[in-house]
């Protein structure tokens, strides 16, 4: 059985944060969090690890499953919407900036 969570607003680029992503995967929890304790992409380890304890509470609410054995199963990282901006520039010309988003699937399950 598995813990399935999702954030689906995660405001950073989907390729930055699948680069932290792929270094938690596959690990017990407790080691994960250790991980992205010390890592350094800050602001993407803060939203994983958020996304991690909610399905750690999920796991322990619902009584099922064994915290000590559990292990990120699969997270999977997609591009979301992107915000579409404009920055003047000079002799009235306009540039287009992208703000990128991402989508972030993270599933627990007992080893």
């Amino acid at each position: 059985m598995t813990v399935m969570v999702k954030n689906n607003n995660v405001l950073v680029g989907a390729r930055k944060v699948r680069l932290v992503c792929d270094l938690i995967r596959g690990k017990p929890v407790g080691e994960a969090l250790k991980i992205l304790r010390f890592s350094d992409k800050k602001s993407i380890a803060i939203v994983i690890t958020k996304l991690m304890n909610s399905g750690i509470a999920i796991a322990t609410e619902s009584g099922k499953y064994d915290l000590d054995n559990l292990v990120v199963n699969t997270i999977k990282v997609d591009e979301g919407p992107t915000m579409k901006r404009i920055q003047a520039r000079a002799q009235g010309r306009a540039y287009r900036i992208r703000f990128r988003t991402s989508k972030v699937s993270l599933a627990l399950a007992e080893k």
